[in-house]
């Protein structure tokens, strides 16, 4: 994150008001909650930061031989971490009515709102965790904690940002076909071509179709380090990778009837207010975030590449946009970042090196460190949403 300075001093401010200032939880909590999330992507690098935290702040060693051994208020919200780190769409008012309701083991609306917001960052974080490569030191291969700078995979020069052989041509017509692209529909923009809302309907739901049909990198390893494993109930439990089983996709959120600036701000600012600030300034430092560079050029806008990748993994989620036209997804990125997109929001814990390598392979490191940062932010944005929703209608 460092290598974006703008969005990590953001970052720091939002987990620092989280884990740390006061707020509903208990520290030890906090912590355990950021366990629970991080468990369901298998992501050992912030279950063991997590833990250590824990014990620091006082935690009950007890707990962390598994769920089991947790209060029975934490297990309750079990079933929440699931369907939000898999399948955000599928919580309904009911699933904060049970927790809200009174008894021993029920939670308060403020404590629920920090537990919500603390399952979706950390089902983000662990994207970026993995989208970045990043294992916790036995894990790493001697020297490296994360994917390389150099976005190359072979015998790329000491320098890191430029090819040789065929491969660099090729690369090198990938960055100028993109770039013109690019241009083009900035430029169509401007002349505001008529296209329907049928049409704009019709090209969402053909994206959300086909986003299905781009396969996961490869399939998950089912030996679960114990470690993670006493922390999950139901592993098995994933996105549904529709098309196989032949269900249907996530039924369509239109972003227009709940969106973040005018109901899920507003709820959080309610309920806990700080965070609500830190995260808007995080989403949209983040969206906004540019250097006008692209692979080997300068004063490039990429405004409409950076909507593209934001909208595209809200598409993943079922969320629509309807003055978006999702043809321009399709134009902008190509196949082989669809399929790091998608398994990087989805099942991050099978992102592997050759999938990060394989996209935008003239693009510099620090370039798909800011992809990565572009799906953590949209990914937290969408299972929010669906959360607060929920919240909305429960309150209302």
């Amino acid at each position: 994150m460092g290598l974006h300075p703008q969005y990590l001093s953001s970052f720091w401010k939002t987990q620092y008001l989280l884990l740390r200032m006061d707020g509903p939880l208990p520290y030890h909590k906090r912590h355990y909650i950021a366990i629970m999330a991080a468990a369901r992507h298998r992501c050992s690098y912030l279950v063991g930061l997590h833990m250590g935290e824990f014990l620091q702040v006082g935690g009950n060693p007890a707990w962390l031989q598994g769920l089991h051994c947790a209060p029975q208020k934490l297990r309750n919200l079990n079933e929440v971490n699931k369907l939000l780190a898999h399948r955000p769409w599928l919580i309904t008012k009911e699933h904060i009515e049970a927790l809200l309701k009174p008894g021993q083991d029920s939670w308060s609306l403020a404590e629920l709102v920090q537990a919500l917001v603390l399952l979706t960052h950390y089902h983000s974080l662990a994207s970026f965790v993995f989208g970045c490569g990043i294992k916790p030191e036995e894990e790493q291969d001697v020297g490296s904690s994360c994917w390389a700078p150099s976005p190359h995979s072979n015998s790329s020069p000491a320098s890191g940002d430029t090819m040789g052989g065929s491969g660099g041509t090729d690369a090198m017509q990938e960055v100028q076909v993109l770039m013109e692209r690019m241009k083009l529909l900035q430029e169509n923009q401007l002349e505001e071509e008529g296209v329907t809302q049928e049409e704009m309907a019709t090209r969402f739901e053909l994206e959300k179709t086909e986003s299905l049909l781009v396969p996961s990198s490869d399939i998950l390893d089912p030996s679960l380090q114990s470690n993670i494993r006493c922390f999950l109930e139901d592993p098995e439990f994933g996105y549904k990778d529709f098309t196989r089983r032949g269900e249907q996709a996530p039924p369509t959120f239109r972003a227009q009837d709940y969106t973040w600036e005018d109901h899920g701000f507003s709820l959080i600012n309610r309920l806990y207010p700080e965070v609500g600030q830190l995260l808007d300034e995080k989403f949209q430092v983040v969206y906004n975030l540019t250097y006008n560079t692209m692979a080997m050029h300068c004063g490039v806008d990429t405004s409409v590449l950076r909507r593209a990748i934001w909208n595209y993994v809200h598409c993943v989620f079922g969320i629509r946009y309807d003055d978006y036209d999702y043809g321009e997804v399709n134009q902008l990125l190509e196949r082989n970042l669809k399929v790091y997109i998608k398994t990087v929001a989805c099942y991050p814990e099978r992102t592997t090196k050759q999938i990060y390598a394989q996209f935008w392979r003239h693009f510099k490191h620090s370039e798909k460190v800011h992809i990565n940062l572009l799906l953590l932010e949209a990914r937290m944005q969408a299972a929010l949403l669906y959360a607060l929703r929920a919240v909305t209608r429960y309150m209302t």
